[in-house]
């Protein structure tokens, strides 16, 4: 039989576990979908229990992103052997057909249908479903915005998804498809509804924040600005993006704005402008350090996260040592170092030479090491001054942790009293903690 489309009691009481692996905008999907279903009086699986079904998002950034999905899959599919198991995301849009061949999978679902899980749920156990509907949706047009925290102080306000830009190595764009979003009065309306619940921080996510508004006629400076005069005790931060689609007009709005945080997530990718340009980038290092030194005339106190990848085709020693030297050179606090993997379809394999993958990981690893450095030494510049810290409500060994508006990580005793709150914070060496 086919699985029918359901909204009705059936689902009521069923437990339900999800998974999701990759960037934020995943987790901000999976809490949303997760949301949808519990509406329909499903109920979260508790750890150690075995879940009726399992909703995995998946990943296809790297090969490494690849193999950590078919990992997982299998995983939870020993974990839950009875539990009707459902696979969506980036990986599923791109390798459906793979996938449908797994033992205990039950559907696969494409990036344009993962919102519509609920549907698909007519008959939810192995013994009921004789036949099984997988579905890959290459025309991706469809997009709402969400906002979602599951069981994080923190939200993340999808405000785009897809990415026109189709840089050589990435393959991105054919999972999510082209870029799009919602208008503005949409997106504030899903915002202000998150506060009004008692959201007192949201990251703008997306797959190239910047983008906002090009299928709508806005764009993202106006989001921003509208998002700012919404009433409520917040703050946003803005996730990656591009540094081409930053411009003086944004980085001049966080510098005065009321509820935006100076805190900046920029991809580079890398430092040697043959390698940007091998890569199809839409900027050179000079766009590049410009937007660093800006940020940081405007903001001195600004934390700036930096992506970069590392042994990409083409990449020479000399080409390397280029980049280490560039991003060795500027005034950023951290670098989130991705090593290259060679992805089907893309451009990128028709680039030589290739980088030994011992070589790419020794690469890896200096960057690392020059991040360390980088974190720490915004740590020690951050000493005596007073913040203010939302205190999370997650904690360990009888410590609680939180953030500063510039991404200083602080810690302190547990107090429940505190979960998503705001205090004033002076930092000092036994209150500040980075992740390294």
């Amino acid at each position: 039989m086919s699985v029918q489309n359901t909204t009705d009691k059936h689902l009521e009481g069923l437990r339900l576990a999800t998974y999701t692996l990759g960037c934020k905008l995943n987790f901000a999907e999976t809490s949303a979908i997760g949301r949808m279903l519990m509406q329909e009086g499903m109920t979260r699986c508790k750890k150690g229990e075995e879940a009726d079904v399992c909703l995995i998002n998946t990943c296809t950034v790297t090969d490494t992103a690849d193999r950590k999905c078919r990992q997982a899959i299998h995983r939870i599919v020993r974990q839950h052997p009875n539990a009707f198991v459902i696979v969506t995301g980036c990986y599923a849009q791109l390798k459906s057909e793979e996938i449908s061949h797994f033992d205990g999978v039950d559907l696969v679902l494409g990036a344009n249908d993962k919102f519509s899980a609920i549907h698909f749920l007519g008959a939810l156990t192995k013994k009921q479903q004789a036949e099984v509907h997988t579905t890959r949706t290459a025309d991706i047009k469809n997009f709402a915005p969400t906002c979602s925290a599951d069981d994080r102080t923190r939200h993340f306000l999808k405000v785009q998804d897809g990415c026109d830009y189709y840089c050589t190595y990435c393959t991105i764009p054919f999972a999510r498809g082209r870029s799009r979003s919602a208008t503005i009065e949409e997106t504030v309306a899903v915002a202000r509804k998150a506060i009004a619940e008692g959201a007192h921080e949201i990251v703008l996510t997306g797959v190239n924040t910047g983008d906002f508004g090009k299928n709508t006629g806005e764009s993202f400076i106006e989001l921003l600005r509208a998002l700012d005069v919404v009433e409520g005790n917040v703050r946003y931060r803005i996730s990656s993006i591009e540094p081409n689609l930053l411009s003086d007009d944004i980085i001049d709005f966080v510098a005065t704005s009321q509820h935006f945080t100076p805190h900046f997530h920029i991809p580079l990718q890398s430092g040697s402008d043959p390698v940007l340009k091998l890569m199809h980038r839409h900027y050179d290092t000079a766009l590049f350090a410009e937007r660093i030194h800006r940020i940081k005339t405007k903001m001195p106190h600004a934390f700036i996260g930096v992506d970069v990848m590392v042994g990409t085709r083409g990449e020479t020693q000399e080409y390397f040592e280029e980049s280490r030297r560039f991003i060795d050179s500027l005034p950023i606090s951290q670098l989130h170092v991705f090593t290259y993997s060679e992805r089907a379809h893309t451009k990128a394999l028709d680039i030589t030479p290739i980088i030994p993958m011992d070589e790419r990981h020794r690469r890896s690893e200096i960057l690392h090491q020059l991040s360390n450095q980088k974190l720490n030494a915004f740590y020690n510049s951050q000493i005596g001054n007073t913040r203010t810290v939302l205190w999370e409500s997650s904690h360990h060994k009888g410590e609680m942790h939180g953030f500063t508006e510039n991404y200083v990580r602080c810690i302190a005793p547990y107090d429940a009293t505190k979960n998503n709150t705001f205090s004033p914070i002076t930092l000092d060496t036994s209150n500040t903690q980075p992740e390294i």
